[in-house]
């Protein structure tokens, strides 16, 4: 047998043993988990001091971007909905501590963690929603608009820095892995004025959106599960308490942190088939 023809054999037999492997993983491959359906939240607030009044999403905007500079992204988003409350309600917002929310600032104390804009929007959501099964349900739905969303949307009236500004979407809903992102996709360093002016516009962005979610809520028109990730359906379908592993608890989208090696690629699937 020539080198010619060899070469031709050992080719196909690759190939065939290529499409047989993933014909196998195929096979093997576990059920993704299925999607939670768009719904309707009928939401009845309690009796409380803390009552909530309609709120104008695109004047919340250019409160949270105005306020940005006192205290940064988690300060200034949750600001932008108290300081309205207070305007319109009064009472115990009056006396509301803005200082403390200084910290989440650079994903809590630059710490890199959860995004401060997404921390501010969740407090503002348990601030103004008694009922913690529908506060989980309004935070995630923002939580995963955010993630595939391009930022910054938001184009400021009195822009602190005026330049067009690059948009991409975070990926997560962590500050380093979004702010990460973004630079990679923009070619600007995290020290950039426009990466720190993409945080102030994206802080707008989210304060917009969360005082739409809360003027929904109470209007009894807010629907849930309107945003997806693959983390609902592909990772926690193995390692969520549905799944066998059950190592993992989570929401958020995956793959910011966790690239699959190619081993689990080829064979995690008949793995997990395989476990008991």
């Amino acid at each position: 047998m020539d080198r010619r023809n060899a070469l031709k054999i050992f080719g196909g037999a690759v190939a065939a043993g290529g499409a047989g492997l993933v014909a196998l993983t195929t096979a093997f491959k576990p059920e993704k988990l299925p999607a939670a359906e768009p719904s309707k939240i009928n939401y009845n607030p309690p009796e409380t001091d803390w009552k909530y009044a309609r709120l104008d999403p695109a004047a919340t905007a250019e409160l949270a971007y105005n306020s940005y500079s006192d205290g940064s992204c988690m300060y200034a988003t949750v600001q932008s909905v108290v300081s309205q409350l207070n305007e319109k309600v009064g009472g115990p917002y009056s006396s509301f501590p803005y200082h403390m929310f200084k910290y989440g600032h650079g994903g809590v104390g630059g710490y890199g963690t959860v995004c401060g804009a997404l921390n501010g929007a969740a407090a503002v959501i348990g601030l103004v929603v008694a009922d913690k099964g529908v506060q989980d349900k309004m935070i995630a739905d923002v939580f995963k608009w955010y993630e595939k969303e391009s930022f910054p949307t938001y184009n400021p009236v009195n822009p602190n820095y005026d330049t067009e500004l690059p948009k991409s979407a975070p990926n997560s809903v962590l500050c380093h892995a979004s702010n990460t992102n973004w630079c990679n996709d923009s070619g600007f360093t995290v020290a950039s004025k426009e990466r720190k002016e993409r945080c102030r516009r994206l802080t707008a962005d989210v304060a917009q959106k969360v005082a739409t979610a809360l003027n929904e809520i109470h209007a009894n028109a807010y629907i849930a599960n309107a945003h997806t990730n693959e983390a609902d359906g592909t990772c926690m379908a193995c390692h969520g308490n549905e799944g066998k592993v059950k190592n993992a608890s989570v929401k958020m989208s995956c793959t910011s942190c966790h690239t699959e090696s190619v081993a689990h690629k080829v064979f995690a699937d008949i793995h997990y088939k395989l476990m008991k």
